[in-house]
């Protein structure tokens, strides 16, 4: 039976697990980078562009997968368990397709790195990185969807507990694979990828075994039988997952193509950039994970019928999100010249790399914004309009914008890397604006108008 907290608390126990396990699976991104970064400023270029690339294949397939979490939610809301088990089922099918395609996609980069105009130098190692990285599709995939169910029904410390032993394994493998031990050969920084795939598959392989062992997740029978793929089910994740994932594509995208045009910047100003993109990144972890706790509660206590419980559980993580970034972006502003020196021995790397993070530090609050209100449409189910939002927003203002800042002298002197990290906090400024009016009119007509009583 769900147990009904009051909103803060139930926010707090979803929260901390699963600020925990992004802040694991961000610190392995910190991992790949720092090696990296001590190796050469070659080595660092083609992880960040190589990072980049995998992160737009493989967030645009979760980002489908993730239909599974506000579906669970309004099952377990509603005490339909049965069905749980039931989607589960039909999700990992739909992971198997997504697997394929991701699977390809990272095998055959070129339409992407045609962006980059990479030296050959660079472009070998990015290929590298690439062919490791695409292995780790099915362990994401996989993985994924546990994800799905298991924060759906409000249980995200196995999440955590199994993206620590990730992260543990993290930088060993590292030293395997970039050095070269064990009869391995030393690969450089495309051996992060190597190592992240190798670390995908046992997580993988964890969670379904500790969900096939674990009395508590026995109600919603996810292996109490075989299920053959079934359309009308995968039709309905498909019309919820699609624009879902196209949002993350838009998201991604806009930041990937923000890297490879860098690129064409050099590889010192490259790797600036993804020093910033990393900090950035990490400190995304907190409006992520309280939007993915909001988004949870608000899909609970809609399957429930209290819509009242769905708008403030959105509001009140807005609130707390917007705190959080507030000090966070503070933090990154007066640091900046410290953190970027200790990603890089380079003083050329680390000047720029510090510059950029003085606007990451405006950038974050308004990626917070947007952060937790497109989580909490998910938990209304609502993706579509958020899609278009991003795409104006993100494709439009931020990555059109960032080239005439950046490459171009339409508006004024080039202003290199700094040009787009100034229309991306343009870009999320106006999508957050948007998500966050579309939830104020959407959760306001959920909620049922108070009874009248005639004279």
């Amino acid at each position: 039976m769900p147990v009904q907290r009051s909103l803060p608390r139930e926010l707090l126990h979803l929260a901390w697990p699963v600020l925990i396990a992004q802040a694991a699976v961000m610190a392995n991104g910190v991992i790949d980078t720092l090696m990296a970064g001590r190796l050469s400023s070659v080595d660092l270029a083609a992880v960040g562009i190589g990072a980049s690339i995998y992160i737009t294949v493989i967030m645009t397939m979760i980002g489908v997968l993730l239909a599974l979490t506000p579906v669970v939610a309004h099952h377990y809301g509603a005490q339909r368990y049965a069905e749980i088990g039931a989607d589960v089922r039909q999700c990992a099918w739909l992971a198997v397709a997504l697997s394929v395609l991701a699977f390809v996609a990272l095998k055959h980069p070129d339409p992407l790195l045609g962006f980059s105009r990479l030296t050959p130098e660079v472009e070998v190692k990015v290929r590298a990185y690439l062919d490791g990285s695409a292995w780790a599709v099915p362990g994401v995939l996989f993985f994924r969807v546990f994800y799905g169910f298991t924060t759906g029904i409000g249980r995200p410390r196995p999440v955590m507990t199994l993206n620590l032993i990730g992260l543990l394994l993290k930088a060993p493998l590292n030293w395997v694979f970039m050095y070269g031990h064990f009869g391995i050969p030393a690969m450089g920084g495309a051996g992060c990828g190597w190592s992240s795939a190798v670390i995908m598959w046992i997580i993988a392989t964890l969670a379904w075994a500790w969900c096939r062992r674990d009395a508590d997740y026995v109600p919603y029978g996810v292996f109490a039988r075989f299920d053959p793929p079934r359309l009308s089910a995968l039709r309905e994740f498909l019309v919820l997952g699609l624009p879902m994932g196209a949002t993350f594509l838009v998201d991604v995208t806009a930041f990937t193509f923000m890297a490879l045009f860098i690129a064409r910047l050099g590889p010192e100003i490259s790797a600036a950039h993804q020093i910033a993109a990393n900090v950035a990144v990490f400190v995304f972890m907190v409006p992520m994970a309280l939007g993915s706790a909001t988004g949870v509660v608000v899909g609970q206590a809609l399957g429930a019928g209290n819509c009242r419980r769905a708008r403030h559980a959105g509001l009140l993580g807005l609130a707390v999100g917007c705190g959080a970034a507030a000090v966070l972006g503070t933090a990154i502003g007066f640091g900046a010249g410290p953190l970027a020196r200790a990603y890089t021995v380079d003083a050329q790397v680390a000047a720029t790399a510090a510059s950029l993070l003085s606007i990451v530090a405006v950038y974050h609050l308004a990626d917070a914004v947007q952060a937790v209100m497109a989580q909490v449409l998910r938990g209304y189910k609502r993706a579509t309009v958020p899609m278009v939002i991003y795409a104006v927003a993100l494709w439009g203002i931020g990555l059109g914008g960032g080239y005439l800042l950046g490459l171009t002298d339409v508006l004024g002197a080039p202003r290199g890397a700094a040009g787009f990290w100034i229309a991306g906090v343009a870009s999320l400024a106006l999508a957050g604006a948007g998500v966050l009016s579309y939830f104020l009119r959407i959760s306001a007509q959920s909620i049922p108008a108070p009874a009248t009583t005639s004279a």
